[in-house]
């Protein structure tokens, strides 16, 4: 074996094996909605943004929806604009199994890859495609959207902008998590984020990458950063005891650009050694992964690996190679 050839992986093994130390929220009282099934949506007395918090969409990561429904059972409202909180893979959800935990994010499909007009003006016929026209208008209606989301792999919280400016003037502001990755999605599809929608001046939509799937410290992250956010835009609310704000005098959160999404393009994609999201890599050209016999550089110095995947299946993004910005 030479010294850039990854370890081969164990068949034997199987598939890792992931501890779920978080209880899944029981969604009964909410799936009617008042919207849509898995939709809540309150307006305020008082004129202001429509801020929609959208948990779920992928059925395994359920730190998002712990902390909608927290604050639903609590009777969270609004004092000016609108709230909406939205469950979006709820079939996903409902095949979610402690005991298998990553064999539910999706039914038929990534329902975070379907967000272009072709995939939703178009004849094709899934579980997540159904549901995302279904969610269409009242996303269309929204004027800044968080997306919580969690991770498999270690890494640490960020927030991803797609390549909207306004999308990263939203997150930088929010003053956490102390990371904002601006990016051009996934060769696979259209996240909720690069949606045309929130491409229109005016209008923001970022994701939450809060943590670990699994663990109570990532659903802390998720109601931080949302409650920062109903704070930042006027949606100071009634009901729900949120976390306190984020200190002042913090460390501003930095910028970082993607330069290049890395796609496995063979079976055999393997790092040199199991990298964590938010590493540096100093120097140019540093060989981090062999994809079969090519082999993966960094393209610049200081390069951030964003949320390198350990185990990618081909055609799927097994991680991005970001430059900071100075601002």
């Amino acid at each position: 074996m030479s010294e850039l050839e990854p370890p081969p992986p164990d068949r034997r093994a199987g598939p890792p094996r992931f501890a779920v130390r978080l209880a899944p929220p029981d969604l009964g009282p909410w799936l009617a909605g008042n919207v849509l099934p898995g939709v809540w949506s309150f307006a305020a007395p008082e004129p202001g943004p429509h801020v929609a918090l959208v948990s779920l969409m992928h059925g395994n990561e359920i730190g998002g929806a712990i902390v909608l429904e927290r604050w639903l059972r609590a009777g969270l409202r609004p004092r000016r604009g609108r709230l909406t909180l939205i469950f979006a893979n709820l079939d996903a959800f409902a095949r979610f199994d402690p005991s298998d935990p990553t064999a539910s994010r999706y039914v038929d499909e990534d329902m975070n890859r379907v967000w272009c007009l072709r995939q939703l003006d178009g004849p094709r016929r899934t579980a997540e495609l159904r549901r995302a026209r279904a969610l269409r208008p009242v996303l269309d209606s929204a004027d800044i959207v968080l997306d919580l989301h969690s991770m498999l792999w270690p890494s640490d919280p960020l927030v991803l902008t797609g390549e909207a400016p306004q999308a990263a003037d939203l997150a930088l502001g929010l003053g956490l998590p102390s990371l904002v990755v601006a990016d051009a999605g996934h060769a696979a599809g259209r996240r909720l984020i690069d949606y045309a929608r929130f491409q229109e001046p005016g209008r923001a939509a970022i994701l939450l990458e809060a943590g670990a799937h699994w663990e109570p410290s990532t659903t802390a992250v998720m109601e931080q950063v949302a409650a920062q956010l109903l704070r930042r835009h006027g949606l100071a609310v009634d009901g729900a005891p949120l976390p306190p704000a984020a200190e002042d005098g913090a460390a501003a959160p930095v910028l970082a650009r993607v330069t290049r999404t890395v796609t496995a393009n063979t079976t055999a994609f393997g790092f040199l050694r199991p990298y964590r999201g938010g590493e540096v890599v100093e120097r140019r050209n540093t060989v981090i992964a062999l994809d079969g016999e090519t082999e993966i550089r960094t393209p610049h110095d200081d390069c951030l690996l964003v949320m390198p995947s350990l185990r990618t299946p081909r055609g799927h993004t097994a991680v991005r190679l970001a430059q900071f910005v100075a601002r």
